[in-house]
Order: structure tokens, then sequence, then C-alpha cells
């Protein structure tokens, strides 16, 4: 099967959850025999210098990127929402250069199908549909992305609330249009799915979890030796990430695990970090800003916490958190679609409380604390093994 892939984003460095389930998934396709070829667009926001790639970067066939603008500007976002009905979401990811380049692509080749990762992607799918009018158009939905912002916006003071308000149902109708123009979707959890299902989705579904493959990440137990550390790890761009540390910093560490366990610290990663996070000066709260490598970090502190209020889809983060065998702390909703068992394989809390009590269990739990990291590491491989995934999503390509 000759597949080409979409991005909205170039996938690496695999620092985020994005990267993670696009190159995962297309390593996956490369070694089940399949031909994958990149188009990808390499944004202002999140640029990449490709001639850095390592050299075991090498699972596509042919690599291709354009470059795109799509910074959040007040003078566009305003534009768009005084005198347009378009999604400014999407709207930022519209490129004539990207289309021509997918136009010369589709032409100079057959492709089977064209995986489109992200509702993004959608604004394409006419020239997929003039210049590659057999293959299969298939859109991988990393979110149901509309409800990410009705979320935040639950979140947000009355000025963003109310903007939030007046875009976000722009979003939502556009997905709901977008995703009846493809030959499959494909939901990265199957909640997601049955959302699309209830706002109308008429076309096939089927779900694929993001996959890893967890011979890349090598458990270190040590950190159950040391004094019980926290981290957190994310791209701190992102508004539900920054939201739920904010969360978790005033309502929960600073009332309530800072004054009960005067030994106990906790460790924040991202890149792309918003000023109020990069100034923390907070007792035994360190921020260690962008770290090389996100298992490595991961490893270092027995707890990972994920204090996620809102947001969709699935996060990898997790998934890498347990491939090295440390114990997840997350809300519910930060564990959607990762059906691991609370107490066993996990640790789930919602209320500042119950995180209180999340933490005390830590303490009391001992060796047991290392074996809920083991049981997370072959929940990992058990689950979410990426050539497994891989195998059953491409049998669904080829009905």
């Amino acid at each position: 099967m000759r597949i080409l892939q979409l991005t909205h984003k170039f996938p690496y460095p695999l620092k985020d959850g994005g990267a993670i389930a696009v190159t995962y998934l297309a390593r996956a396709y490369a070694a089940l025999g399949h031909e994958v070829t990149l188009l990808s667009m390499n944004t202002s926001k999140h640029w990449f210098d490709v001639e850095t790639l390592p050299a075991d970067f090498n699972h596509y066939r042919a690599i291709h990127t354009v470059y795109v603008e799509n910074h959040i500007r007040p003078v566009p976002a305003l534009r768009n929402l005084l005198f347009s009905r378009k999604s400014y979401h999407v709207e930022r990811f519209e490129s004539e250069d990207f289309a021509r380049k997918l136009a010369e692509l589709l032409q100079s080749g057959s492709y089977d199908v064209v995986q489109l990762e992200s509702i993004f992607l959608a604004p394409y799918l006419p020239v997929i549909r003039q210049y590659a009018p057999n293959a299969k158009a298939v859109l991988r939905a990393h979110n149901v992305e509309h409800e990410i912002w009705e979320r935040v916006a639950d979140n947000a003071h009355l000025l963003k609330k109310w903007y939030l308000n007046q875009i976000t149902p722009r979003l939502k109708k556009y997905e709901l249009e977008q995703i009846n123009q493809c030959d499959l979707v494909v939901g990265i959890t199957r909640r997601d799915v049955e959302r699309f299902q209830q706002m109308g989705l008429e076309r096939p579904a089927t779900v694929c979890p993001i996959g890893l493959d967890c011979r890349d990440y090598r458990p270190d137990p040590s950190s159950f030796q040391n004094p019980l550390s926290l981290s957190f790890i994310g791209s701190l761009d992102w508004m539900p990430n920054q939201e739920g540390l904010r969360w978790f910093l005033d309502q929960i560490w600073t009332p309530l695990l800072a004054p009960a366990f005067p030994e106990l610290s906790f460790h924040i990663a991202g890149r792309t970090a918003p000023a109020w996070i990069q100034t923390l000066n907070m007792e035994r709260v360190i921020f260690h800003g962008e770290v090389p490598s996100a298992p490595d970090f991961i490893n270092q502190h027995s707890v990972m916490v994920v204090p996620l209020l809102s947001g969709g889809g699935m996060r990898a983060k997790i998934l890498e958190g347990m491939a090295v065998g440390k114990v997840a702390l997350s809300t519910p909703l930060g564990m959607e679609g990762i059906d691991a068992q609370h107490g066993h394989d996990c640790l789930l809390a919602e209320t500042p409380e119950e995180w209180l009590r999340a933490i005390q269990y830590c303490y009391d739990a001992g060796p047991g604390l290392a074996q809920m990291g083991a049981h997370a590491r072959a929940f990992c491989e058990r689950e979410f093994d990426n050539e497994r995934l891989a195998g059953e999503l491409v049998r669904k390509l080829s009905v």
C-alpha cells in the first residue's frame, strides 16, 4: 500500500503527543511493508530544521515540507472574528503553497491512501479529490477539536471566554462538515468516535489509539529508591496544559501537598513555556525548560502527574511514562482512551482532596509503588504496541 501522510506540524522531535502519534504509526506502516511519503507543514510556530534529522528517522520513502506562517496574530484574528464566518483555528493552516505541493505529489505518484493527521488538513480535501480521485481520503482525528476549546472556555476569564464562545461554534460546524467528506474517520479513542457519531458522522469510522514501540523506552527503577518526587512534562504553549498546571499549583501543590510533604519536590519540563511558568518562584517547584529527552526526564521521578481539566484525544506522555515504568497520576479526563486500572496500573484523582490522598498512598506504598510502575509498563506493552495497532488499521484501510 502507498500512503501519503499529511501533517500540519513537522513530526519531530518527539516532544509532543502529535509528533509521537504521527511518527510511531508511520514507522509501523513501514515495518509492515507499506510505502509512506510525508508532506508536512513546517510552521513558523514550530519550525524544525529537517537537515538535522537523525539517521534512524528513515521510515519515510520521501519527506517534503512547506513553510507556513501560522502564528496567532491579533489583527488577522480580529478580522476573522468581525468579517468572516470561517474558523480561525483552521484558517491559520490554509496555504496556497501547501496546496500546490500536494497537487504536485498527487499528480506525480499513485497513492492508495492520503492520510490527514487532524482536522486542520481538511481544507485540502478538494485537492485530493481533484488529483487523486481513486485514493482513500482518511482523516485521523487526534481530538474532537472543538471540545478542547469548549472546555478551555469553561475555565477561562470573562474576555477570553467570550472570544472562544464566538469562534468555537465555527470550528464545531466545520468539523462536522469535513468528517462527512472523508472516506474513513480514524479516532484516537472510542469516546471520540462516538462523539463524532453523535454530532452526525455518517461516514465509516474506526478507532486506532496512539501506539509506541516499548523497546525504545528503558525503565529505570532506581527513582523508586530516591525520595518521592513528581514530574510534569508537556507542550507548555498548549492551553489545556497551562490551565491544568496552574490549577495544580494553586489548588493542590501550594495549599495541600507542599505543607503536608516537606521533602516532596515537583519538576516541570516542556518547551515554549509562558513567562509565568518560566519565572515560577515556589519552594521545591523546579522548572527545567525544554529537556533533551522526555523519557529520560520522566525516568528521574517516580510519579508523573497529568492534572488536565480540558483537552481531548489521548495523552501520549502518559503512555511514555507508563512505558518507562513510572506511576501516572492523572485526572479521569487526562486518562481518556487509556483504560488502565486505578490502583493497579495507574492512579486517578479529581478533587484536590483526592490528589492529596493519592500522594499519601504513594508515600505509604513503599515497594508497591515500583510494582505499580511494572504493571504500567506491562499494560503499555500489551495494549499500545504500534505495529499491532497499525496492522489493525491497515485491515480497515484495505476494505
